[in-house]
């Protein structure tokens, strides 16, 4: 029990195992004699699904520790910058009063004056005139235009404002792999698991492979997607569905090419919502990732197909009707704990609701990082370690559903069944309604969030309220008058600094254009 954990094994690679591995690798020295051995084990048969290509801000940090350079890393993975989400046609046939209440962002930089100072009644004041997020932040301006978020002279994982990336998620797999054999001391091994084995205490002795045989570990990660083959299909942990409450549990993906080498490239992740779903659109380098999660219960599969093909339509024309297209299968939901003895779930293994806001890999970092600084010096504080775990997960998967949930439960549309039932009561989790409940009469705030490191700040539901046309009740008391003054001067000086960073800074194009060439500066 006392023995120190020296060995860690992971089963399964692309960007779960191999974020994890990185993670793990760059924190406890594995490429040192003294550091902790890692071993991944990849089947050579089994194709990871790439589809996700959105990530937080929280990935510059990640790759940063793990000593990737930012340069390399857009290059080689096709990424380019992302600021935010950009949401259209969710509030169709809206009786909002708010402007382009049909269409809004939600972007990365948070409002001026955040927890400082409450600029929602007096931007109340100006819903006609301007969309909240254009009145308290730069970078739906920003977004709006294709812009970067950075200079080619600012310097590598630093921005002028907030931002996270767009990417290739087979590149990026790839290059993450190339990273931790050859720099962080990850071992390797291609090869399939035909059986897990048992400790006489029930934990995971070590894992059979087809052709290196039994390989033992003190600790086994399981990321192997939706098999789950460590902790549902050896442990049975059981899954919890939520497709009660976020419906959409299949998905069409597609490549779309640009009409030319020069086309734009967004800086936001478009998301345009259909009668059974929502229709996601993100720009590489090279090419836009398009896709269609609905749900089966309101739309065939030929209907969402006819329904991509009417979306690709307008940018490539009768191309669009014999592109190919890949169908994938959701199933909502998540494990009932994600830590179980001496193993852990991370990525599809443990989860996953569907691709609005892309948190699969923020989750993955989460789970990582959290492993990496709270790793078990022995079996017998496991355990503690785990239980620790499989709390903080399961309030960031709660608060993940509610925050998705939000999109669906304030839109206004009425022109399918997927919305009015996406509306109804016994689909809205108890937490969210009590949240909802609550706004009516008061800001979102810090106090709604009851953790620390929360999946999404106070600000991000701030930006799909507001955007979508939500209103909090002005409390009935006196209007101080340096507080009036305090707002007034904050929106100005946003004003002022968007037209600033509009004349400033390059198009996203341009400036991946000018990494390729130049590099950014490390320094």
């Amino acid at each position: 029990m006392n023995r120190p954990l020296k060995k860690i094994v992971i089963v399964g690679g692309g960007s779960a195992g191999w974020l994890t591995a990185g993670v793990i690798a760059a924190e406890h020295q594995t490429n040192t004699e003294d550091g902790i051995e890692i071993t991944l084990i990849e089947s050579a048969d089994i194709a990871t699904i790439g589809v996700g290509e959105g990530t937080w801000p929280s990935m510059r940090s990640t790759l940063q520790k793990m000593g990737i350079s930012e340069t390399e890393f857009l290059t080689e993975c096709d990424a380019s910058f992302k600021q935010g989400s950009k949401f259209s046609q969710w509030n169709k046939e809206s009786d909002s009063n708010v402007k382009n209440a049909d269409q809004y962002y939600h972007p990365f930089t948070l409002p001026i004056g955040n927890n400082k100072i409450d600029v929602v009644p007096f931007w109340q004041n100006l819903v006609n005139k301007v969309p909240f997020a254009d009145a308290v932040c730069a970078q739906s301006h920003l977004s709006h235009r294709h812009l970067a978020p950075k200079q080619i002279t600012t310097t590598e994982y630093t921005g002028i404002t907030n931002y996270g990336y767009h990417l290739d998620a087979g590149k990026f797999g790839a290059f993450l792999k190339r990273h931790c054999t050859t720099k962080l001391g990850v071992k390797h091994i291609i090869d399939h698991v035909e059986l897990v084995n048992s400790a006489k205490n029930g934990d995971i002795a070590s894992v059979k492979t087809k052709i290196h045989g039994d390989i033992q570990g003190d600790l086994f990660i399981d990321c192997t997607g939706t098999t789950s083959l460590l902790l549902a299909k050896h442990f049975n942990v059981p899954f919890i569905s939520k497709k009660h409450i976020l419906f959409n549990d299949s998905a069409m993906a597609v490549h779309v090419p640009y009409p030319s080498d020069d086309s734009d490239i967004a800086s936001f992740t478009q998301s345009t919502a259909q009668n059974a779903g929502w229709i996601w659109d993100i720009g590489l380098p090279s090419r836009r990732g398009v896709g269609y999660t609905y749900s089966s219960a309101h739309s065939t599969d030929e209907l969402a197909e006819k329904t991509l093909r009417q979306y690709l339509t307008s940018s490539m024309g009768e191309a669009a009707k014999t592109v190919s297209i890949r169908k994938l299968s959701i199933n909502p939901g998540h494990r009932e704990k994600m830590w179980h003895k001496n193993c852990i779930a991370i990525g599809m293994s443990a989860g996953f609701i569907e691709p609005l806001e892309a948190s699969a890999l923020a989750l993955i970092e989460f789970s990582a990082k959290m492993v990496s600084e709270q790793l078990p010096a022995n079996r017998q504080t496991m355990d503690i370690i785990a239980k620790r775990f499989n709390d903080k997960l399961l309030c960031h998967w709660q608060q993940l559903i509610d925050f998705l949930k939000l999109h669906y439960v304030l839109s206004h549309r009425d022109d399918s069944a997927y919305w009015r039932d996406n509306r109804t009561q016994e689909t809205i989790p108890e937490t969210l309604q009590e949240q909802l409940d609550l706004w009516q009469y008061q800001t979102p705030s810090r106090y709604d969030i009851p953790y620390t490191e929360e999946l999404f700040p106070a600000a991000s539901f701030q930006y799909i309220l507001y955007g979508m046309g939500f209103i909090t009740q002005e409390r009935q008391q006196l209007k101080r008058a340096e507080q009036t003054k305090a707002l007034e001067a904050l929106f100005s000086d946003n004003a002022e600094r968007v037209n600033m960073l509009l004349s400033a800074l390059p198009t996203n194009r341009v400036l991946i254009n000018k990494i390729k060439e130049f590099g950014l500066s490390k320094i």
